[in-house]
């Protein structure tokens, strides 16, 4: 299990025109892990994510994983899955599994063939035909199926039905690899809390908190829901 899978020193943001995106953020992420990365829209959750995933760059500051920085190596152990689909509506779902199977050597075929039957999908479904819930589904499959070190999930339950949303915690817990770890973006935070592990609250660009889930049960005697409310009232 890797001490320090995700580092983030001192990390600032600004987009052009001026808007900060986030503002000074420290943050130090073990291996097995499933992490909550909580906050409203806009609140910079997905500009961190898209920084560790070496898509965009910090302003100022520095992100390593697995002690490297961002780069071409770090996003070799990475498996970012963005809040927009990243498959093209006119492949079957057989189709997104061979594009992934030859981008990313780490792609586990087996794994993926497991996961679209816990998820219901078929290799000749195509994904125009697919409901948003179906969509989320092979979204997360794809992302999933690399044999990674660090997974981000990107708004994962947004917009679709509660099944939906069930079947697709359902299958994190059940593929997820115990040495890697997964940080999961959501505003949903009732839904989902039962998964997490940690939990970090992000407003205005600016982690307000990071803790254990159990430490905020114990010490607050509030749910992550709970908590989530009312750190973003004030």
């Amino acid at each position: 299990m890797v001490e320090n899978l995700l580092q983030v020193r001192s990390v600032n943001k600004t987009y052009a025109g001026g808007r900060r995106a986030l503002h000074d953020i420290n943050l130090n992420i073990h291996g097995g892990k499933i992490i909550g990365l909580l906050g409203t829209n806009g609140s910079g959750k997905s500009t961190l994510m898209k920084i560790a995933a070496g898509l965009i760059q910090p302003s100022t500051g520095g992100v390593e994983v697995n002690g490297k920085p961002v780069g071409l190596e770090t996003k070799a152990i990475v498996s970012f899955m963005p809040d927009r689909p990243v498959t093209e509506p006119w492949m079957k779902v057989s189709d997104a599994v061979a594009y992934f199977k030859d981008f990313y050597e780490d792609f586990n075929v087996e794994k993926a063939h497991n996961m679209l039957e816990f998820m219901n999908l078929k290799a000749n479904d195509r994904i125009s035909s697919l409901s948003k819930g179906m969509n989320e589904r092979l979204q997360l499959t794809l992302a999933l199926s690399r044999e990674a070190q660090l997974y981000m999930l990107d708004e994962p339950i947004g917009g679709v039905d509660p099944v939906a949303r069930g079947k697709i915690l359902d299958a994190i817990v059940e593929f997820y690899n115990e040495d890697s770890s997964i940080i999961i973006s959501t505003h949903l935070v009732r839904d989902i809390e039962r998964i997490f592990d940690e939990v970090i609250f992000i407003r205005n660009g600016e982690v307000v908190m990071h803790d254990e889930v159990e430490n905020i049960r114990l010490k607050h005697g509030k749910s992550v829901d709970e908590m989530f409310k009312e750190v973003y009232a004030e």
